[in-house]
């Protein structure tokens, strides 16, 4: 198998978002210059990221001992649209404010609308504009699938987990907004903890890892005991993945992590980390995380309270022992294939700690 860098695959990811934008710009010119904003803002974000799903999917294929090929990269670059869209719609329904260190869509669009004097509200004109550039992502990361210039069977062979991924995404977005406001003191501890495992499994586990691997091993016609394999690597390394970022959401830099240190208590996210807090904290703690999670208005000082109530209550351990499980979850997963391209497989075993071990 010729030697493919990972740097070398992101740039070619890059160039191939390029082209596409270029392309959809074109696509939308008889429109006016009202609707640049719309790509320009979907730009923007694509400017940054790590490219995992891509390099997930780009792998997969890779790993059933089918080549390298520009046309492998484009159906890898419809998974940066499809997080795109994800990253877009999560920011409004979340609220946030930045995203990989600049202001998040809908608060770019609603500062325009503001500098331009437009009549309206500006914030729901920014919500409004950043759920179209998502939707735009979603139309995008379906046209590259079809587009890629892969042999039509295995296109065909991908595009029954494709599918399952865009539903289940969708679908897995309401469980974490139902989720927010469904009252946690109905539930016993234990319980609080299997629910949030629940919906950051179809929330980002899944569409993270197993579905683009999926997509690419489906594709490239890897047997069934291997793609069986593959699922359970990519489900424990999505959910390892999705705890990291638990942990960066609260104690992360935010140099690195592009986002305000403790966003995630602001936001109010009932993540894994606070059902093991709310369950080995003291009578107090409960009380005051219980008092502060959700308040945009935190500051600094109540941020270090609330990370002290999390590390006292023992929480962040429990965390960091489910990261290290899940992880050796997904190492035997791997270890247990049998007809993996070696070199592939290699890169898959890399992929572990890249993305697990990380700061951002």
């Amino acid at each position: 198998m010729r030697t493919v860098t990972k740097a070398d695959l992101r740039s070619r990811i890059q160039t191939s978002i390029d082209a596409t934008l270029a392309h959809q710009r074109d696509v939308l010119a008889e429109l006016g210059p009202d609707v640049d904003d719309l790509v320009a803002a979907i730009d923007r974000l694509l400017r940054g990221g790590k490219r995992l799903r891509a390099l997930f999917l780009y792998w997969g294929y890779r790993a059933g001992g089918q080549p390298d090929s520009d046309a492998l990269i484009t159906l890898a670059t419809s998974m940066e649209f499809f997080q795109a869209a994800a990253l877009l719609h999560d920011d409004v329904m979340d609220e946030s404010d930045t995203r990989r260190g600049q202001p998040a869509a809908h608060r770019h669009l609603a500062a325009e609308h503001r500098a331009r004097a437009w009549a309206g509200d500006s914030e729901r004109f920014g919500m409004s504009g950043a759920i179209l550039a998502g939707n735009l992502c979603l139309n995008w990361c379906d046209e590259l699938f079809v587009a890629s210039d892969l042999p039509v069977e295995h296109l065909a062979r991908g595009r029954a987990v494709f599918d399952r991924m865009r539903t289940q995404l969708m679908a897995g977005q309401y469980l974490d907004l139902a989720e927010s406001v469904r009252p946690w003191s109905e539930f016993a501890a234990e319980e609080r903890v299997a629910r949030a495992h629940h919906v950051i499994r179809y929330k980002s586990a899944k569409y993270s890892i197993e579905h683009p691997l999926l997509i690419g091993a489906s594709a490239a016609g890897v047997g069934a005991g291997d793609l069986a394999a593959l699922s359970r690597y990519g489900l424990a390394l999505g959910e390892a993945f999705q705890l990291r970022d638990d942990v960066l959401g609260v104690f992360g830099d935010p140099a690195a992590t592009g986002k305000p240190a403790g966003d995630d208590l602001r936001e109010g996210k009932r993540t894994v980390l606070v059902a093991h807090t709310l369950a080995g904290a003291t009578a107090t703690g409960v009380e005051q995380l219980e008092a502060w999670l959700g308040d945009p208005h935190l500051t600094g000082a109540q941020v270090d309270e609330l990370r002290r109530i999390i590390v006292d209550a023992g929480a962040l351990d429990r965390l960091e022992s489910d990261i290290a499980r899940l992880v050796d979850e997904a190492r035997a997963a791997l270890a247990a294939t049998t007809g993996l391209e070696p070199g592939a497989q290699g890169v898959l075993e890399d992929l572990i700690e890249e993305s697990t071990a990380r700061a951002a």
